[in-house]
């Protein structure tokens, strides 16, 4: 019978101390959900002007439908919500796979204090791409059609591609997920997360692989709807490689940007291996671009495509490969040897809008390209991405302003720091 009162009251103290942290948890969330810092800056006028009138242009749109806001016909049905929120998006958000392969695999430390902001801007950029891509669905409400096996279509590409996302969006949230345990100070939660972190790296390179080229795969079903400077049989294995140095770029771009804006949240430590790190990855970089080069001449070869090279979609042809492909791999090679990192910031903005060219000439630009009606997207699916582009950078701020995403929070490295120490005196005394 005590011990029937013990257990009772054992579990009446558990639930309540449950019940104190919820309390205090929701509490703390709440105060953190304040902004900070001055609200009236030129940045939050115009982006936040931005995001309110996309909120109404999506309102619009499924109230109405997608002729309501977009130029899509039957003749083109993917256009630029497809051809850059999703297409081109998700080849930026190749960093995060690749750093954390680099880091937690490969066991190249120094790469490791900008992890957790690339797994985080790779994140909720599958996020926000993924839910962008819920607005070019005719019936949306179906997007859930693959996860529950109502129309599985197992020999679509799309439902590999779906399950791809699905399964990386949860790998990429448990790689990030330790510091958001150390920012609600959950410190069984963190140790718990932290175990799971190299399987989940493991599987998600796994599934990085597959729908970085299953992308690409989308198009293989249209040989005689895509230019044959752009159709290849090697599509998926261009899209994984061009991701790659896509991934980098961005890498190096945002790292550009919040050195400089995140400044006082960035340690010492990697203010001083800050320009180390970005002339790396534009090593990185340039020899996934030599992959890709050398990918392109062997189509180019095999396809025998010299006399397409004097028409105009030919000059374009070469305006992409030449400006936006050969050009970068030279600036990289100098940069490097010159350990320029001014213009290895260059090179990557250089290479991002090269990647954004040739993925939506894929898919957009030289997708039936002999039609007379061609697609051009109307000012409100521009505006739209903008918003989508938007959004994603204020919660991007919010999350740097508040978690330890620049390396750990300052309590847990003590408490590791002190860890160590007493392994060492631990394993000092038993030798003695």
């Amino acid at each position: 019978m005590a011990n029937r009162i013990d257990a009772a009251a054992a579990t009446a103290e558990g639930a309540a101390t449950f019940r104190q942290v919820a309390r205090d948890t929701i509490r703390f969330i709440l105060k953190e959900l304040k902004p900070k810092g001055r609200m009236l800056t030129p940045f939050n006028v115009m982006s936040g002007t931005i995001i309110l009138l996309g909120i109404v242009l999506i309102a619009i749109r499924f109230a109405f439908g997608l002729s309501s806001v977009t130029n899509l016909s039957q003749n083109y049905p993917w256009g630029i919500w497809i051809g850059f929120d999703v297409v081109t998006g998700v080849a930026f958000a190749g960093g995060a796979y690749v750093l954390t392969f680099v880091v937690h695999i490969l066991k190249f430390k120094k790469y490791e204090p900008i992890v957790r902001v690339t797994v985080l801007n790779g994140f909720l950029a599958y996020v926000f791409y993924a839910g962008a891509l819920l607005l070019d669905l005719g019936r949306p409400w179906n997007v859930v059609n693959p996860i529950i096996g109502n129309s599985f279509g197992i020999s679509s590409v799309l439902f590999l591609v779906a399950w791809h996302f699905l399964l990386y969006m949860i790998c990429e949230f448990l790689e990030f997920s330790p510091a958001v345990a150390e920012w609600l100070n959950w410190k069984r939660v963190r140790r718990i997360v932290e175990g799971l972190t190299t399987g989940a790296v493991i599987f998600g390179i796994t599934l990085s692989t597959l729908h970085q080229s299953g992308l690409g795969a989308l198009f293989l079903l249209a040989p005689s709807k895509i230019h044959p400077l752009w159709y290849s049989h090697n599509i998926p294995v261009m899209f994984f490689v061009s991701s790659i140095f896509a991934g980098l770029s961005m890498v190096i771009i945002e790292s550009t940007f919040t050195h400089r804006i995140f400044k006082d949240r960035i340690g010492h430590d990697l203010h001083a291996a800050h320009d180390g790190i970005l002339l790396g990855l534009g090593k990185g970089a340039v020899g996934a671009l030599f992959a890709y080069i050398f990918i392109k001449l062997i189509d180019f070869v095999h396809y025998k495509q010299w006399e397409r090279l004097a028409t105009s979609m030919g000059y374009w042809y070469l305006v992409e490969v030449v400006g936006f492909v050969l050009l970068p791999t030279a600036l990289f090679l100098q940069a490097i040897r010159k350990r320029s990192v001014k213009m290895v910031r260059f090179t990557a903005f250089l290479t991002a809008v090269g990647v954004i060219l040739n993925r939506l000439n894929v898919s957009v630009i030289a997708f039936k390209w002999y039609e007379p009606v061609r697609y051009y997207p109307s000012w409100m699916e521009i505006e739209v991405t903008m918003a989508i582009i938007c959004m994603e950078l204020w919660v991007f701020r919010w999350v740097i302003n508040r978690m330890p995403v620049f390396g750990v929070h300052p309590a847990v490295e003590v408490e590791e720091k002190t860890a160590r120490d007493m392994e060492v005196v631990e394993w000092k005394a038993s030798v003695l």
